[in-house]
């Protein structure tokens, strides 16, 4: 059987994954767009935001505005490259099939 391509663990989540390719499209995005965008609890979100951002795959800016928090995500560079690479990864393991 020929070597199978890794999946990156970090991208892989169900969660995770969408919210990379979520951030793929767009500049950059709030946390409550992408809870309505998932349909995620706050504290799930939070938690795969926060394996995202350890993994350096996105970056986020805390700010207030009018005296409420707000948190703005944007994917990295090394989040694209992370992205890019699990899908050729799937690619692989599809066998050319999409």
């Amino acid at each position: 059987m020929p070597d199978l391509p890794e999946l990156n663990p970090v991208v892989h989540g169900k969660l995770r994954l969408a919210l990379l390719s979520l951030l793929a499209g767009v500049e950059q995005a709030d946390f409550t767009w992408l809870r309505d965008k998932t349909g995620s609890t706050d504290g799930n979100l939070g938690a795969q935001l926060l394996k995202l951002e350890e993994a350096g795959y996105v970056a986020v800016e805390k700010k207030f505005v009018q005296r409420k928090p707000q948190s703005i995500y944007r994917m990295t560079e090394p989040g694209r490259a992370a992205l890019g690479e699990y899908v050729q990864a799937l690619r692989q393991l599809l066998g050319g099939a999409i």
